[in-house]
């Protein structure tokens, strides 16, 4: 078994294990099993592994694997793209940056959703928990990029885009 097989096979054991609702929470108890590894590593072995974050039925955000009843679920809606299913609530813009507040648990998928959607004003993005951070080119143009990010984020009342 390679170093990397081995390390996937443990942090999918800690996601059954355990509710672990942030990529810093499940880096701590990685590191406590003596794994030491980067937040990017960390970030693709996620996806890999098709890691998505759920609720559980305590209401709190977690890693859920393929394996999951919920799993289902909660990919269903991020298919369907909804806002209220994405968690999309505003964006608000400063200089090259763009600030996207969603719902508790839902920043981190919709962050993956548009750095998977390639658009030329997207450099990349950072996410928290309901905070997504968005670095924009320089001199972008804000009605093509909102125009874009509807294709995945439809507004809904109440939200401000």
């Amino acid at each position: 078994m390679t170093a990397r097989q081995s390390r996937l096979d443990i942090i999918k054991a800690i996601i059954q294990e355990q509710e672990i609702g942030s990529q810093d929470e499940l880096l701590a108890v990685l590191a406590r099993r003596g794994l030491t590894l980067t937040q990017a590593t960390l970030s693709r072995d996620l996806k890999l592994l098709r890691v998505v974050k759920g609720n559980s039925l305590k209401g709190k955000p977690v890693y859920m694997l393929p394996d999951n009843p919920y799993y289902q679920r909660v990919r269903e809606h991020r298919e369907v793209g909804t806002a209220v299913q994405n968690g999309f609530m505003r964006i608000r813009y400063t200089g090259n940056l763009a600030v996207i507040k969603t719902r508790p648990g839902y920043a981190s998928g919709l962050a993956s959703d548009i750095d998977n959607a390639n658009f030329e004003e997207v450099i990349g993005t950072i996410a928290g928990d309901d905070t997504i951070m968005m670095a924009l080119e320089e001199g972008f143009n804000k009605e093509i990029l909102e125009a874009n990010l509807r294709t995945i984020i439809p507004v809904y009342p109440g939200s401000r885009m």
